[in-house]
């Protein structure tokens, strides 16, 4: 069992290209799905992952409007995303976040088989939590 803390960074439409820019640096073979992998209608990278020979982990996404992702400001577009397989810590967190924060995505199971949550803190900074579903 295990869970790890990763920086999420949303882009203007260049999620792609800036991952392999950061896999042309850090290491690694970045992992890219795109909104129409998953039958949505939308341009983009939904998400995209790069794991690293020295073990760093980054996320990113296209920032799509109209999506319930706020507006989209460089700068301050990195969001924190915590995920693994423990389900009661990671709900645990995710509640917690969201108690005195307001919930983007409930914390519910979602097309690519976990349990996803997104949640903006009481401070501003947006979470996302997936939970790993063992055994699916």
């Amino acid at each position: 069992m295990s869970m790890q803390f990763n920086p999420y960074v949303s882009f203007p439409g260049t999620a792609a290209e800036a991952m392999a820019y950061y896999a042309g640096i850090l290491g690694g073979t970045p992992q890219v799905m795109s909104f129409r992998d998953t039958g949505m209608e939308v341009d983009g990278v939904m998400h995209a992952a790069l794991e690293t020979p020295a073990g760093f982990h980054l996320f990113a996404a296209d920032h799509v409007d109209g999506m319930g992702m706020g507006d989209f400001t460089p700068g301050n577009n990195v969001q924190l995303s915590l995920s693994g397989d423990e389900e009661p810590a990671l709900r645990g967190y995710f509640e917690a976040l969201a108690a005195d924060g307001s919930v983007i995505v409930p914390l519910e199971k979602q097309m690519w088989g976990d349990v996803y949550g997104q949640v903006v803190d009481r401070y501003g900074l947006t979470w996302h939590v997936n939970i790993g579903v063992a055994g699916e």
